[in-house]
């Protein structure tokens, strides 16, 4: 069994993005599992380069991918990735699309294939705060799992694959008042998430 689970690499004037850290802190295997570790950039063309590339090449037979939501207070696993790119924030190639499609002639929307109730359930468990999120936004992060989706159904694979967002951690806090969550419990949510997608 192998786990693929992705973080990214900061944006937006951060100098840090907690969900990498959290996925590097993360043990060489869980529930049996292999986990591949993987620190995305924070472009459109990027991840719609890389993660259709590591998808086919590793055969893995969950995708977790993870990623900053500042400002929001819990761990949140995406319901529903769209087929468009929008964002005023440029990524951090210069890039802001419009009303874009992540790609042209796929589905409207991917549902996550990843057990998101179970996962909250047992975050919650765990008592971590955690939610599911009917939005993944419209920026790097839901093209990232609106490509790992559309590469699984394309290639016919049983892949499981969705996506987890994560509030600031205290250290990204410090200077404006917004919600953050410790290190340690996100890296904590990380394993539980992948032991939960492997169990359920």
């Amino acid at each position: 069994m192998k786990v693929l689970i992705t973080g990214f690499e900061p944006f937006g004037g951060e100098e840090i993005n907690p969900s990498w850290k959290a996925v590097e802190r993360l043990p060489e295997s869980i529930g049996g599992a292999r986990l591949i570790k993987h620190r995305l950039p924070v472009t459109f063309r990027g991840v719609r380069e890389i993660l259709p590339r590591l998808i086919v090449e590793e055969r893995p037979d969950v995708v977790i991918m993870t990623g900053q939501a500042g400002g929001r207070p819990n761990v949140t696993v995406e319901r529903v990735a769209i087929n468009v790119m929008d964002s005023k924030m440029p990524d951090n190639e210069g890039f802001a699309p419009e009303d874009e499609p992540v790609f042209e002639g796929a589905p409207a929307a991917y549902f996550a294939t990843l057990p998101i109730k179970a996962i909250v359930a047992a975050l919650r468990r765990e008592n971590i705060p955690a939610a599911v999120s009917n939005t993944a936004g419209t920026y790097v992060c839901n093209a990232a799992m609106f490509t790992a989706l559309h590469t699984i159904a394309v290639a016919g694979m049983e892949t499981r694959a969705g996506f987890i967002h994560v509030p600031f951690i205290h250290e990204q806090a410090l200077e404006k008042p917004r919600p953050s969550m410790a290190l340690e419990t996100i890296t904590r949510a990380f394993e539980v998430a992948v032991r939960t997608s492997l169990e359920v």
